[in-house]
């Protein structure tokens, strides 16, 4: 892990986060590309895969889930997702350039829960699935181990966040070219890989995540106007959108703290 710590530092010392002096501003359209690559998340979701349909007071998002690559974060998730334990939560965090995070039951960004009786589960790690903008992946606390519960976020850096010095970083780390390649056209969160898990990807819907990360903030950072998830539907692509779960919500769970290690 010293390895991939030592990366994190060197990626963030190379201004990853900083882009470039014509980056679009919090409610500026960002012009985001088509990427194509043969890499897993730029790969058009095929019939039957497994889709998360996310119904927000801003608008929807639609991912493609990944259950033979994460399997445990995925289980998870579609597990709390047809219990309705996502229905009525707010997106607590929301960072332009960053992330958009929720999935705390608690609404204070310090609880979590799971399918199993609330308890925790590791984080799964694998090079076929990365940070790039779009992500959906799970809030890992760097705090425990394991430590992954129910909060998630999507990546919403910006597509010049992986700038040359960080691409030669991640060259001098062993990174493949083609994930180097992906950052760059796309931009991503790379110091987080093999820190927290990537379960999905934004198919639809990219822009609903960039007006949530771009809504207005208080001198304190916190959003004014908190985005609410109406409903988080699971179904497969391809096929006719189902009825969303109970709109119910659980109970907020005070269960194992989560908060995220994309702090």
């Amino acid at each position: 892990m010293r390895r991939f710590a030592f990366l994190a530092a060197c990626l963030m010392a190379a201004g990853v986060l900083a882009g470039c002096g014509g980056d679009p501003e919090p409610g500026d359209t960002i012009k985001r590309q088509t990427y194509e690559s043969a890499e897993v998340q730029f790969t058009a979701p095929a019939e039957g895969d497994t889709i998360a349909i996310f119904d927000t007071s801003a608008g929807e998002v639609r991912a493609v889930l990944y259950p033979d690559l994460a399997p445990m974060a995925v289980d998870n998730f579609v597990g709390l997702a047809n219990q309705g334990y996502y229905n009525g939560l707010v997106f607590h965090r929301a960072e332009y350039g960053f992330v958009v995070q929720s999935g705390d039951g608690t609404g204070t960004g310090l609880g979590g829960s799971t399918i199993w009786n609330g308890n925790p589960f590791p984080a799964e790690y694998t090079d076929k699935l990365h940070h790039y903008a779009g992500a959906l992946c799970a809030a890992n606390s760097p705090d425990a181990d394991p430590s992954t519960t129910s909060q998630f976020y999507f990546v919403q850096a910006l597509p010049s966040s992986v700038d040359k010095a960080a691409q030669q970083t991640l060259t001098d780390a062993g990174v493949r070219q083609e994930v180097i390649d992906a950052y760059a056209a796309v931009g991503g969160l790379p110091y987080l890989d093999n820190t927290d898990t990537v379960f999905g990807q934004v198919y639809e819907g990219m822009d609903v995540v960039d007006a949530i990360a771009g809504g207005e903030k208080g001198e304190d950072g916190q959003i004014l106007e908190p985005v609410t998830i109406n409903s988080v539907t699971i179904s497969t692509y391809g096929a006719p959108d189902p009825a969303p779960a109970s709109q119910a919500a659980s109970e907020p769970a005070s269960g194992s703290a989560s908060a995220s290690a994309a702090e």
